[in-house]
């Protein structure tokens, strides 16, 4: 990994950053993407140049505003002289009960969990095959298992799914795109979409009877994007064996 250049979209918070900090680590320079978070995008600038100088940047965009994505592909590649990796992390949240359903809904949670992620790896593409580049997209193991009051985030992850299977067709043989689909890792900040109740549920059907951390999502995004050449158009579970109860 030693002077790849990987950018993570939404890489300035949460699992973003310990996946910005994990490839760091690794040896990789990352480019963090981040839309309203500059104060925390600086701030792991300024960590991760200290550990390693001139190793990170970060570039701020709307992923909403398509004009932006070319841009953040474009600065990305630029700003280190090439791009091996694309990570599509970011991700809008919210609960869509049917009847409350409003058209800034389907904007915001397709927007950035679909039509983000194919028009960045598109953008990036030529660059990703200058250097047999890979993408990794953050899938949800409920792209496959509807969570329910959830409709247009189920839609968008499950078309994300299919985005990464049919992205690994497209850019083979010189990118591969692989997808990682989290389950329960961080509660959503707020706490206003599950109660204790549903999180005891929750991890009482987890296998493991534990939730998952940013580390475990972040070790697999490694593995895919710099360790598993011979992997491309898979979709990896790290949710702790949950899938197998819903």
């Amino acid at each position: 990994m030693k002077d790849a250049v990987v950018l993570v979209t939404g890489g300035a918070r949460r699992i973003g950053s310990v996946i910005s900090r994990t490839l760091h680590e690794a040896g990789a320079r990352i480019v963090v993407h981040y839309n309203k978070s500059r104060e925390e995008a600086d701030d792991l600038v300024d960590e991760l140049n200290a550990a390693r100088p001139d190793s990170c940047i970060a570039v701020q965009g709307d992923l909403l505003q398509a004009a932006a994505l070319p841009r953040l592909a474009e600065e990305a590649a630029r700003s280190f002289g090439r791009l091996d990796g694309l990570v599509n992390n970011a991700s809008s949240f919210h609960a869509t009960p049917m009847g409350e359903i409003q058209l800034r809904d389907w904007e915001d949670l397709i927007g950035t969990n679909l039509r983000a992620p194919l028009f960045l790896a598109q953008a990036a593409a030529p660059h990703l095959r200058a250097w047999q580049g890979s993408i990794v997209n953050i899938v949800d193991i409920h792209a496959e298992r509807p969570l329910q009051d959830f409709v247009v985030y189920t839609v968008a992850k499950a078309g994300l799914a299919g985005l990464t299977r049919s992205l690994a067709l497209e850019l083979a043989p010189d990118v591969r795109v692989n997808g990682v689909a989290p389950g329960a890792i961080l509660w959503p900040e707020g706490g206003q979409h599950f109660s204790p109740n549903e999180k005891s549920r929750i991890t009482e059907q987890t296998p493991l009877e534990r939730i998952g951390t940013p580390e475990d999502v972040a070790g697999a995004v490694k593995y895919l994007l710099f360790d598993a050449p011979f992997v491309t158009g898979e979709i990896l579970a790290v949710d702790g064996g949950r899938r197998l109860r819903l």
